[in-house]
């Protein structure tokens, strides 16, 4: 293997597409770990498990300054994600949610509402897209004309070739060569928000601090209480964390680096296989990020000038296969960073636990049929969080994936909307059905029907109650 030709193939393939310079030296740093042997993984002997942390809860009411605060914040939300886990081929913020509104209405609704708010100020509102999410995004979004307050509501993330996982040179794959490239996870945030101009604008309009979060995550509001106390702590960097349940056993956890004691993110892409069950063990490592994160954006640009423009995020190898539908494909090497990993950059780092409220993304239809459900309610600030009779821990809900796993099919399954999960705690559904309104589900239900056409199932209360 010749490193150094698959650098030069991979530099001039970015240059024609004209990726970032900031976002090619990122890439190129990681390939050359990958070619002197680096797996990326976090071995648990180098990390501890964190027992305790303050909690949102500990904080003070916000004081009647905290609004203020919202002048010298910006709200950035992650939305490069295509919905094609769920057969969607546009943005999964364009998905409808309940009562006929998408992810992107309910933020906008919640950055109107913080701007309704007394002595609020200016409060800053962006996107960061992807070449795939930003035209279908801008586009819905021109219902609400002031939301960027007469500025540019977005900048693009990065795109990053996919390595032939032989050579380490860039793949090709000629039947469609969009499938060449792959997003370089949210890590890319970082060069994104310096390579776009947007951190010198921000900074430029007195702009102190970035509340980021996922554009899938409607729990993920700004909450005064932590944008004060984060104001006031003077730190650099805050994750929200939150207590990891059986259904968080493959997310990422928080540890601690024995090297130097800093806060540490690990991946499951980042664990051995001899690590696993430690990595998945909820009650030694009990702290799952939920990728809200509050960044102080003079300290990112002074430490971003320290290190060149790019900060030292741990490498995420993905090994897949070029066309992710083919399995004969060749296999490729994808080259990821998680944005939450730069907890580790900072030396004024911290975590806070949040309650489960203020996590509650769309990853499939499972995730989606909680959300629609009584499990979840509406909150007067255009949130969308667990019911308080859940206590902070979600239905554990299994739907097969053969027949619920795209939007259509998904919508056939209920076509008289879903049913009630309030109560229940684990809801399994094997096989093709069709769901009447009215149908309530208690403690643990499950449906198995191993015949190819639909059954129905008619209302009532099913498991511990029927």
């Amino acid at each position: 293997m010749d490193i150094e030709s698959a650098v030069r193939l991979c530099v001039a393939k970015m240059a024609d597409a004209k990726v970032s310079p900031l976002a090619a030296k990122s890439f190129i740093a990681n390939a050359r770990k990958v070619a002197e042997g680096d797996l990326g993984l976090i071995p648990e002997t180098e990390v501890e498990a964190i027992a305790t942390l303050p909690g949102l809860d500990d904080l003070p009411e916000p004081s009647a300054r905290a609004s203020a605060l919202l002048g010298e914040l910006a709200v950035l939300k992650l939305n490069g994600g295509l919905g094609t886990g769920m057969g969607l081929q546009k943005a999964k913020s364009l998905l409808m949610i309940r009562d006929n509104r998408a992810f992107l209405d309910f933020i906008a609704a919640q950055i109107q509402d913080l701007r309704g708010r007394p002595g609020a100020g200016r409060l800053a509102f962006l996107l960061m897209n992807s070449f795939s999410t930003q035209a279908d995004s801008l586009a819905y979004l021109e219902r609400y004309s002031n939301l960027g307050l007469g500025e540019s509501l977005d900048f693009l993330q990065s795109k990053v070739p996919k390595l032939d996982a032989q050579t380490l040179e860039p793949a090709t794959w000629p039947d469609d060569p969009e499938l060449e490239w792959c997003p370089p996870g949210h890590g890319d945030i970082y060069p994104s928000l310096v390579s776009s101009g947007v951190l010198d604008r921000l900074l430029k309009q007195g702009i102190r601090y970035l509340f980021v979060s996922n554009s899938d995550n409607l729990g993920a509001s700004v909450d005064l209480r932590l944008l004060e106390h984060f104001a006031r702590s003077g730190g650099s960097f805050l994750m929200e964390v939150a207590e990891r349940t059986p259904s968080d056993r493959k997310g990422g956890h928080l540890a601690r680096r024995k090297a130097d004691g800093r806060l540490s993110l690990r991946e499951f892409a980042q664990c051995s296989s001899s690590d696993v069950a430690l990595f998945q063990d909820i009650a030694r490592h009990r702290f799952f990020n939920t990728n809200n994160l509050w960044l102080r954006l003079d300290h990112l640009r002074d430490e971003l000038e320290k290190r060149g423009g790019l900060l030292p995020l741990p490498l995420i190898r993905n090994e897949k296969t070029v066309d992710p539908t083919r399995k004969d494909s060749p296999k490729v090497l994808q080259l990821e960073s998680a944005m939450g990993a730069a907890i580790e950059c900072f030396e004024r780092a911290e975590a806070l636990v949040v309650p489960r409220t203020r996590f509650a993304p769309v990853k499939s239809t499972a995730d989606l049929l909680v959300l629609r459900s009584d499990a979840c309610r509406v909150t007067p600030d255009h949130r969308i969080e667990l019911a308080a009779c859940l206590r902070g821990v979600p239905p554990e809900v299994t739907l097969d994936e053969k027949f619920y796993r795209t939007i259509a099919a998904f919508e056939r399954a209920f076509p008289q909307g879903v049913p009630s999960l309030a109560g229940c705690d684990r809801l399994k559904v094997k096989g093709p059905f069709i769901f009447a309104a009215g149908v309530i589900c208690q403690g643990d239900v499950e449906w198995t029907n191993t015949g190819e056409e639909a059954q129905w199932i008619s209302a009532g209360t099913y498991g511990a109650a029927s």
